[in-house]
C-alpha cells in the first residue's frame, strides 16, 4: 500500500504530462489545464500525507525499486527516501506548483498550444520531485538534467520570437558547464567510496579521521558546488536567469520561487556532512553567496522591466542562502528558501497579473496608478514586497534576520556585504511597487480604457501565496525553532538556536532600520519626488554599467563566445578546405596512376607476352643479384 501511494506521489506529474501530449489538444484547453492541475495536487496531498505520517512515526520511508548498477565495487540502487527534507521540499514544490497550475489555465487560456504548456510544466514537477526523492546521487542528477530540459522547453515555449530561443539556449548552456563539475565531483565520489547512496556515504565519511584532510574530498565538495552555482545562478553562471524571463510569467515564477533554482541549495544541503568536513569550500560558498547577492541587487537598483527586477531580486536572495549554506547554517538558509518560495512566487504571478491586464507591457516606466483598479493584485504585492524587504512582522524578517544574524557571528564582512543587499533589496522592491502602483497612469489611453482586475482563477494564488508571505516565518520563530528541531536528523552538526539576547534585539533593529531607510529613499524620489526613469538611450555615466548589467554578458561574448566562434570560423574556412584539398590529393594521385595503368592494358596478347618475360627476366636477375 505505501508503496503504491509514493508511486502515486511520484508518477502523477508524469501521467499528467503523458495525457496532455497525446491528448490535451484534442480534450481541450480546459480539459488540459484541470488534467495538468489535478496530477500536480494528487502529489500534494500526498506528500502531505507522508509528511504528517513522518512527524507520527519519526521514521523515513525508504523503498529501492531495483538493483541498478553493478559495476565493480561501485553498486548504486534505484531508490527513493522520503525524509523530513525531501518532504519539507516535496510540500512547498507541489504545493506552490499547484498553484501555479491553477494561474496557469486562466493566464495561458489564449495560447493555442496551452495544452503543451500544461504537459512541459508538469514534466518539470516530475523531474524536481524526483530530484528531491532520490536514494543517492545518480537518481537526483537525472531529476537535476530533467528540470534543466525543461527549463529549456518553458523558457523557449514562444518559440517564434529568436530572442526567447536565445534565452533559452543560454540557460541550457550554462547549466550544462555547471552540470559537467557536479557530474565531475559524482565521479570522484563514487571512485573514492564505492557508492552514492547519502546514507551510506554518510557512513563511510563522518567517522576517518582521513576524510576531513582529504584534497580529494574537497574536490568533489568544490565540483558539487559549482553545480550548484550553475542551477541556483551563483557568480559567475548567473546570467542566465534574468533572460529566463523570455518565458511564460507562469514559468518564471515555477523556475524562480520553489522549484529548479532550489535545487543547489538542496543538493548542499543533503550533502551536509561532506561540506561540513571541507571549512576551506564552506568559506568559498559562502563568500561567493555574499558577493551574488551585492552583485544582483545593484543591479536590480536601475532595471525598469518589472520582471527583471524580480529576476535579479532572486538571484541576490540565492546568494543569501548561499551565504548561510557557507557558514553551516543549513536550517536557516532553508527557512529562507521555504518563505522565499511564498512571497517572490506571489510577486512574479502578481507581476503576471499586471503584464495580463496592461496586454503584453513589461516596462514599468508606462505603468502607474494601477492599485486603484488592480486592488486584489496590489494588496497581495505589497504584502510579499513587505516580507522580501525584512519588515517585521512577515516571513522575509524573520528568516533574513536569521541570515544576518549567523554572518555577524562569524564574520563581519560578510554580515556588512548581506546587510547592504538587504537595503538595497528594499529600495528596489519598493520602487518597483511605487512606479508600478501609485501616482498617474503612464501608459496609452487604450491600455488606461481596458485596465481591469485580473480574473479569480489568478487572483486566488495571490491571496493564498500573500498568506503564506504573511505567516510563514512562524516556521521557525526564536524561542520554538520548530525548523531546525524537524531537521536534525538530517544534519550532522548541531545548528544554533538564536534565543533573544541583548545582541540579537540590537541586529533586528539594524536590519529593520535598513530596509526602513531603503523604503524611505524609494519613496522620497519615486513617490515626493514623482521621478520616472529616463529612457534606455538617456542613461550614462555608471547608471548605465549598473543599468546593463555591469556588462558580464558582453564580458562572456568577448572573451569565451567570440575566440569560440573565430576559432569555429577557421576550422571551416581554413582548416577544412585544407584538410580536403590534402584527401582530395591522394584521390588524384591515385586516380592519375590509374589512368596511365589503364593505358598498358590495350588487349594485345604480343604485349602482354612482352611483359610477362621482362617480368620473368627481372625476378630471375634479382635472386641471382641477391646471392
Amino acid at each position: 500500500m505505501e508503496n503504491s501511494l509514493v508511486l502515486l506521489l511520484l508518477l502523477t506529474p508524469f501521467v499528467g504530462f503523458l495525457f496532455n501530449v497525446f491528448f490535451g489538444k484534442k480534450a481541450g484547453k480546459n480539459i488540459s489545464g484541470a488534467i495538468g492541475t489535478i496530477a500536480v495536487a494528487v502529489s500534494f496531498v500526498m506528500s502531505i500525507y507522508f509528511f504528517m505520517q513522518l512527524n507520527t512515526t519519526k521514521t523515513p520511508i525508504q523503498i529501492k525499486f531495483l538493483d541498478w548498477i553493478q559495476l565493480g565495487n561501485l553498486k548504486i540502487d534505484l531508490g527513493i527516501v522520503l525524509d523530513q527534507l525531501s518532504l519539507l521540499w516535496l510540500l512547498f514544490v507541489t504545493g506552490i506548483g499547484s498553484l501555479i497550475h491553477l494561474y496557469s489555465i486562466s493566464y495561458m487560456h489564449d495560447d493555442e498550444n496551452m495544452h503543451k504548456f500544461f504537459a512541459y510544466l508538469n514534466l518539470f514537477i516530475f523531474f524536481m520531485i524526483t530530484l528531491v526523492v532520490g536514494s543517492n546521487l545518480l537518481v537526483m542528477f537525472i531529476g537535476w538534467e530533467g528540470v534543466g530540459l525543461c527549463s529549456y522547453l518553458l523558457i523557449g515555449f514562444w518559440h517564434k520570437n529568436q530572442d526567447y530561443n536565445d534565452a533559452a539556449k543560454k540557460a541550457f548552456i550554462m547549466n550544462r558547464i555547471g552540470d559537467l563539475g557536479f557530474l565531475i565531483g559524482i565521479f570522484i565520489i563514487a571512485y573514492n567510496f564505492g557508492t552514492l547512496d547519502y546514507a551510506i556515504l554518510k557512513g563511510l565519511i563522518l567517522p576517518s579521521n582521513e576524510a576531513s584532510s582529504s584534497v580529494m574530498l574537497s574536490i568533489a565538495a568544490l565540483c558539487l558546488f559549482i553545480g550548484a552555482t550553475g542551477k541556483s545562478a551563483q557568480l559567475p553562471l548567473y546570467t542566465w536567469l534574468p533572460d529566463a524571463m523570455a518565458g511564460p510569467t507562469p514559468v518564471s515564477a515555477l523556475i524562480h520561487a520553489a522549484t529548479m533554482v532550489t535545487a543547489g541549495i538542496f543538493m548542499i544541503t543533503r550533502m551536509n556532512f561532506l561540506f561540513d568536513l571541507t571549512h576551506d569550500v564552506q568559506q568559498i560558498i559562502a563568500i561567493v553567496g555574499a558577493i551574488t547577492a551585492l552583485v544582483a541587487a545593484s543591479i536590480g537598483l536601475l532595471q525598469n522591466d518589472i520582471k527583471k527586477v524580480l529576476a535579479y531580486s532572486t538571484v541576490s536572495q540565492l546568494g543569501l542562502m548561499f551565504l548561510a549554506l557557507g557558514m553551516g547554517a543549513y536550517t536557516i538558509a532553508v527557512f529562507h528558501v521555504i518563505t522565499h518560495a511564498f512571497f517572490k512566487a506571489c510577486l512574479f504571478l502578481g507581476s503576471g497579473s499586471v503584464i495580463h491586464a496592461l496586454h503584453g507591457e513589461q516596462d514599468m516606466r508606462k505603468m502607474g496608478g494601477l492599485r486603484k483598479v488592480m486592488p486584489i493584485t496590489f494588496a497581495t504585492m505589497l504584502i510579499s514586497t513587505l516580507a522580501i524587504a525584512g519588515i517585521f512582522p512577515f516571513a522575509g524578517f524573520w528568516s533574513k534576520d536569521e541570515i544576518l544574524m549567523v554572518a555577524f557571528e562569524h564574520n563581519k564582512v560578510l554580515w556588512i556585504v548581506g546587510s547592504v543587499a538587504s537595503i538595497m533589496t528594499a529600495f528596489y522592491m519598493f520602487r518597483l511597487m511605487y512606479l508600478t502602483f501609485f501616482r498617474e497612469f503612464r501608459g496609452t489611453e487604450e491600455q488606461k480604457h481596458h485596465l481591469h482586475e485580473s480574473p479569480s482563477l489568478i487572483t486566488l494564488p495571490l491571496i493564498i501565496l500573500a498568506a503564506l508571505a504573511t505567516v510563514g516565518g512562524l516556521i521557525n520563530l526564536p524561542g520554538s525553532n520548530w525548523l531546525n528541531h524537524f531537521l536534525e536528523p538530517i544534519l550532522t552538526t548541531k545548528q544554533e538556536h538564536h534565543a533573544l539576547g541583548t545582541q540579537e534585539y540590537t541586529l533586528m533593529a539594524i536590519a529593520l532600520t535598513g530596509a526602513l531607510i531603503g523604503i524611505i529613499l524609494a519613496y522620497t524620489k519615486y513617490i515626493k519626488q514623482g521621478f520616472v526613469p529616463k529612457e534606455d538611450a538617456a542613461i550614462s555615466g555608471f547608471s548605465k554599467t549598473i543599468y546593463n548589467k555591469y556588462y558580464v554578458d558582453e564580458f562572456y561574448t568577448s572573451l569565451i563566445v567570440k575566440p569560440l566562434n573565430g576559432l569555429s570560423n577557421f576550422f571551416r574556412t581554413t582548416l577544412e578546405p585544407a584538410l580536403g584539398k590534402v584527401v582530395y590529393g591522394f584521390g588524384t594521385v591515385a586516380n592519375g596512376i590509374g589512368t596511365q595503368g589503364k593505358k598498358l592494358q590495350t588487349g594485345s596478347i604480343g604485349l602482354y607476352l612482352f611483359a610477362f618475360v621482362i617480368g620473368i627476366l627481372a625476378i630471375v636477375s634479382y635472386l641471382f643479384l641477391a646471392q
